[in-house]
């Protein structure tokens, strides 16, 4: 005997396998690993502190869309940043001490000579311009806040970095945009290693002089990226917030 299929159930099976597809095509999503190397400097002999924001944390980036949901690539970059500035910092400085709290006057923290308080204030990002090659780029602006324990400012600046995929043979667009992101990292790194102690208002903290005004000492943001024959640049949001559209759909220092 045939059995028979009635009109609801062929229904509620279309419905079914609609859904199933559409959940099937969501945003590419990457978390950015890799490794980043210690300086090979001698340390600046201060005790720093470093306090990482939660957006900096939790950096992501998508493309420009209705939302982050509609994206097709979710790049997450907030471990990674802190493991490459950990690194970094701890090479840097003679010792390196994470606050227990945000800088501020009564925000009881350990005892150092400063805090170095990192943001990503901008960020560009440009795709491949053909499907067989997989090469991208990533322009970040950072913002720099050098403060007292207790949130007293000392300095502030901005600076640049630049990664591009070194090479176009790589098995996944996936392993593409990581290796991008992981050369912008490092290219971060070393650019904040040999700038740090020739910032203006870093320099005149450093030959002991009471913190004055803050001059500007803000770098440009390189050419745009997407301006070579590899790249197409993509309007890109920042999400500090991994749940943000999900819940829309539904204390002393160192003289």
């Amino acid at each position: 005997m045939r059995s028979m299929t009635s009109v609801p159930e062929l229904r509620l099976l279309g419905v079914t396998l609609l859904l199933a597809l559409v959940a099937g095509c969501g945003p590419t999503k990457v978390k950015v690993e890799g490794s980043f190397p210690e300086p090979l400097m001698e340390p600046v002999p201060l005790t720093m502190g470093v306090w990482y924001p939660e957006e900096f944390a939790n950096h992501e980036f998508f493309d420009e869309a209705k939302s982050r949901s509609e994206s097709g690539w979710v790049v997450n970059t907030g471990d990674a940043q802190v493991a490459m500035w950990d690194q970094l910092l701890d090479g840097m400085f003679y010792k390196l001490v994470h606050m227990k709290g945000k800088p501020a006057p009564k925000q009881m923290n350990q005892v150092v000579n400063a805090v170095l308080i990192p943001h990503v204030d901008e960020l560009q990002y440009a795709i491949p311009q053909h499907t067989n090659v997989k090469v991208y780029e990533i322009w970040m602006r950072y913002r720099f806040e050098l403060v007292t324990s207790g949130g007293k400012p000392i300095a502030e600046w901005t600076m640049p970095a630049y990664g591009k995929t070194p090479t176009a043979f790589l098995r996944s667009d996936e392993a593409a945009v990581n290796l991008a992101a992981v050369m912008a990292l490092r290219d971060a790194g070393a650019n904040f290693a040999t700038s740090f102690t020739r910032v203006p208002a870093v320099v005149e903290w450093l030959n002991g002089r009471k913190p004055g005004n803050i001059p500007d000492v803000a770098q440009e943001m390189p050419a745009t990226v997407g301006t070579d024959s590899d790249t197409l640049a993509v309007p890109v949001m920042e999400n500090t917030d991994p749940d943000a559209d999900e819940a829309d759909a539904e204390g002393g220092e160192i003289e």
